[in-house]
């Protein structure tokens, strides 16, 4: 049996890279169940584990081996330095959709001469973007959206957790902010292509909603119908920000250029150096 928390995380780490998980899924899950933080786990490397704590964290190791993934077993993820709640009615945020963020205000900086923009985040899943966006620039009026009720939920409470005032509104696509016009639109839309479901990892097949994932025309509809929707919803300056698949940069550039012709649209790549957002700048 366990003793230590040392032995329990030795034992956790070798037992999942056996069944191809990545041991520091070990560490994570660990620091969840003795309710601490990286630093706080080493110093505590060679203190006693609970019976309690051994049985909570080998029932998270097993439901990980069969592919749970680890931020659905600790219902949190961090995300721009800020922790979310995240069931499986959300996506897990991801690391690149920080850089979305950061792109988004650099932008902004340039592009208006206020800070007292709107802001529309359309399926805005957990609610990282919006709340992120409006923790950042608090001055921002923001409204967030989606399809899922379950979604709009999980994004509520996170708002509430790290005290953001945003406005939610539950609908698809463009017909919940269709009512104003918008300085800033964002969205990190499902744009994975039905066919490429085989090629992908079990852990986000398997469990994260695919809703929030696939989408017809090889991943591409929403890209399309978001350029055939904004045009009459934009104000003038005004920023478009979109998250997309590395395989999409050309031809979503192209539908926006196609929709706002006088706008600046560029690709922007990741830090792993793949397509990954595009910008639609609305200038005078």
């Amino acid at each position: 049996m366990h003793k230590t928390i040392f032995e329990a995380l030795h034992w956790a780490s070798s037992y999942l890279e056996a069944n191809g998980r990545e041991g520091n899924a070990a560490r994570l899950l660990l620091q969840h169940v003795v309710q601490t933080n990286y630093s706080g786990l080493m110093m505590k490397m060679h203190d006693a584990i609970s019976e309690a704590q051994v049985q909570q964290f080998t029932n998270a190791i097993e439901a990980h081996v069969k592919g749970r993934p680890v931020q659905y077993i600790t219902g949190v993820e961090e995300f721009y330095g800020r922790i979310f709640e995240v069931d499986e009615s959300v996506l897990i945020p991801r690391p690149e959709t920080e850089e979305l963020i950061v792109g988004t205000i650099e932008r902004m900086r340039k592009l208006f001469h206020t800070q007292k923009l709107t802001l529309a985040d359309i399926g805005t899943g957990s609610g990282a973007i919006a709340i992120t966006m409006k923790k950042e620039w608090p001055d921002l009026d923001v409204t967030a959206t989606d399809l899922s009720t379950a979604a709009l939920n999980t994004a509520r409470k996170n708002a509430e957790n790290l005290q953001a005032e945003l406005i939610f509104a539950e609908g698809d696509l463009t017909a919940p902010i269709a009512h104003q016009k918008w300085d800033v639109v964002l969205s990190n839309p499902p744009y994975i292509a039905f066919d490429d479901m085989p090629s992908m990892s079990d852990v986000v097949v398997e469990h994260e909603p695919h809703s929030a994932l696939f989408a017809e025309e090889d991943g591409l509809i929403l890209y399309r119908k978001l350029a055939e929707q904004l045009p009459p919803l934009m104000n003038t300056p005004g920023l478009i920000g979109l998250e997309i698949g590395y395989t999409q940069g050309e031809t979503v550039a192209n539908y926006f250029r196609e929709h706002f012709p006088q706008a600046k649209v560029s690709i922007v790549k990741d830090i792993n150096g793949k397509d990954r957002i595009i910008f639609c700048e609305i200038i005078e």
